[in-house]
């Protein structure tokens, strides 16, 4: 039985409130760090303890609200100067918070927090009572960054030489591994990474880290693995609720009268008065029924900054375990996007992340040589664009070579010369996004695998966008990511093969060319077309999906997928539409986003264009015009 019976709805809220009061306090810790003396900082983190150990309390999570209050017991001497917040004290702050975070998985699974580690509860001890380095004298300056941790929790972390181990340090406290599980440590910190032009990296390590194994409970109680789940809440707007409320009751008179309406027109009246009365009725209900879809939409759309207020404390923790001074800025958080979007982008938005602070921001000494400032800057920003949503992220270092990535896209045979030969600059930089890219020779625990940035792009087209890279050597990379404001409704371009209708995705299309016999060219064997002075390949869509080619194809239309543009040879086009796709439940064929319907009521398919591609090589199947 749960042990929450009856309380599930307190629950959530606790667990909704509380999840965003505490990714504000890790971004209040970030500030802290930077501003240690900021009484207003001091209270305000307080306070965001205080009320969660409140929440906590009421819902009788009594480990929590033990790690809480000795959590709120250390910010009430910082504020009142009894001590003075370093780099170990700042260690130990976040170590508790990263193990609340923790204790709100295993709430979310209406489980009882298990105790935390008590070394972590003995590392707070120790800085209220005194016993810690850092805690020593209130008015020592701050140590570096990388000052070696004297904490009694964290001396099993250190050998023999004092020096700790970041790697597992980092994983132990901030990734969700605790000392008593830890193994030995390793004797060295490792170096900061070693000078390169072009070491901008896919990530390899999965994040966020997964969740912590429930310590033991008293008693004998069994050991469980908490697993992630999906938030399906959503909060809305009250006066977004009732402009929806407003037009259905509009929708709602507007019906009557169509009602009254069609009585008329059945008992035989069918004079010019009535016609334009029918008209102008269902006129207005489109218009209301537009209108309403709208506002449904917007009840989905939430702030973006929801999300982006978790990346600070991430890029704090990456850019510490690797000795650099970084800070992540955002900007946009205002802007809004569809809920589903939300969950979904957390994944890709780490990858990036990640990889700008391991590999996009230069070490120290190079930053020193180039004349850099010492802190550098990581953007992350958000802004609508038309009907798209655009985020970039952005840093000030290294830069990556289009030449490096050529080769060692290469090396690893993930393309040919004949390829390579033909790539321009952009192209090149996009090489990054294969399955298994990756330019470091060594795997770290945080990259060098080749499984990050072909998985960041994966996970962006299936929002139906598409992510982008620059890069200008020696002053940084930035990553673009374009995203259609809402994935419940589709802007579409109706096409047909033979008399069955296709949808494909407006965000593709270009433009639509006819396609006369005598302008198909034949290049390598291959059917292309040159539109402006740009030699294209033509792909039938016949082809794509496996059918056979009844017919020579009148039109084409001008497709851009990722970095390459190519013609789509179709029969016939029928128009714009925007469109609610339906999933095909049970049957999923390869290729198909899902299915909508036309206004005579007749089926569409809306085509994947992404996985058709990715499903052909670079031959046609099906010769064209032969």
């Amino acid at each position: 039985m749960s042990d929450f019976a009856g309380m599930e709805d307190m629950l959530q809220d606790f667990l909704t409130e509380a999840s965003d009061l505490l990714s504000g306090v890790d971004n209040k810790l970030v500030d802290l760090e930077k501003h240690p003396d900021d009484k207003e900082l001091l209270n305000e983190i307080f306070r965001g303890f205080h009320t969660i150990k409140g929440g906590a309390g009421f819902l009788n999570a009594t480990e929590m609200v033990k790690l809480c209050h000795r959590t709120e017991n250390l910010f009430d001497k910082l504020r009142n100067a009894e001590l003075k917040l370093d780099p170990s004290i700042m260690d130990v702050i976040m170590a508790a918070t990263g193990i609340v975070r923790d204790m709100f998985g295993e709430l979310s699974q209406s489980r009882q927090p298990s105790p935390a580690d008590p070394s972590i509860i003995d590392a707070l001890d120790a800085v209220l009572e005194g016993r810690h380095a850092g805690a020593a004298t209130a008015a020592a300056a701050p140590a570096p960054a990388a000052q070696v941790i004297t904490s009694p929790s964290i001396e099993s972390f250190t050998a023999g030489s004092g020096e700790p181990d970041w790697n597992h340090l980092y994983h132990a406290l901030v990734g969700g591994e605790h000392p008593a599980q830890a193994a030995p440590a390793v004797a060295q910190a490792p170096a900061p990474a070693p000078a390169a032009a072009n070491t901008l990296e896919n990530v390899a390590t999965p994040a966020p880290p997964a969740p912590r194994a429930a310590a033991p409970r008293p008693a004998g109680g069994p050991t469980t693995v908490v697993a992630a789940t999906k938030d399906t809440t959503i909060r809305v707007d009250t006066t977004r609720l009732d402009q929806v409320l407003n037009l259905s009751g509009e929708i709602g008179l507007t019906k009557n009268r169509l009602t009254c309406i069609r009585t008329s027109i059945m008992q035989g009246k069918v004079d010019h008065e009535t016609i334009k009365d029918l008209d102008e009725a269902v006129s207005q209900l489109d218009l209301l029924v537009g209108d309403l879809q709208s506002a449904v939409m917007k009840t989905r759309m939430q702030p973006i900054g929801r999300l982006f207020q978790k990346y600070p404390r991430l890029a704090r923790d990456v850019a510490r375990q690797l000795g650099k001074d970084v800070e992540l800025v955002l900007s946009g958080e205002e802007t809004e996007i569809d809920k589903t979007m939300i969950e979904d982008l957390n994944d890709p938005l780490v990858h990036l992340i990640r990889n700008a602070v391991d590999h996009g921001v230069d070490s120290p000494e190079e930053r020193a040589a180039a004349g850099k400032p010492a802190k550098s800057l990581v953007h992350l920003s958000a802004e609508q664009v038309g009907d798209h949503i655009v985020i970039e992220i952005s840093d000030d270092g290294r830069g990556i070579r289009p030449d490096i990535i050529r080769q060692k896209a290469l090396d690893k045979g993930l393309i040919d010369i004949e390829t390579a030969n033909g790539l321009d600059e952009r192209q090149s930089l996009n090489l990054i996004f294969l399955p298994g890219f990756s330019t470091k020779d060594q795997i770290s625990d945080v990259s060098g695998r080749g499984v990050g940035m072909d998985v960041v792009k994966t996970n962006i087209q299936n929002l139906n966008g598409r992510v982008d890279v620059s890069s200008v050597v020696g002053q940084g990379s930035t990553f673009r990511i374009m995203l259609p404001l809402t994935l419940a409704i589709l802007p579409v371009l109706m096409v047909r093969l033979g008399e069955q209708p296709f949808a494909v995705p407006l965000s593709m299309v270009r433009e639509i060319l006819p396609i006369r016999p005598e302008d198909v060219q034949r290049v390598s064997g291959k059917a292309t077309m040159i539109v402006r002075e740009e030699v294209l390949p033509i792909r039938t869509l016949a082809s794509l999906i496996g059918w056979e080619q009844s017919s020579v194809p009148a039109f084409g239309v001008l497709l851009q997928s990722g970095d390459s543009n190519f013609i789509l040879a179709i029969d016939s086009f029928i128009g714009q539409a925007d469109v609610v796709i339906k999933p095909l439940h049970d049957i999923k064929p390869k290729g198909i986003a899902g299915a909508t319907l036309t206004g005579d009521g007749a089926i569409v398919l809306v085509l994947d264009m992404e996985e058709l591609l990715g499903m052909q090589t670079q031959e046609t199947r099906a010769a064209l015009f032969a």
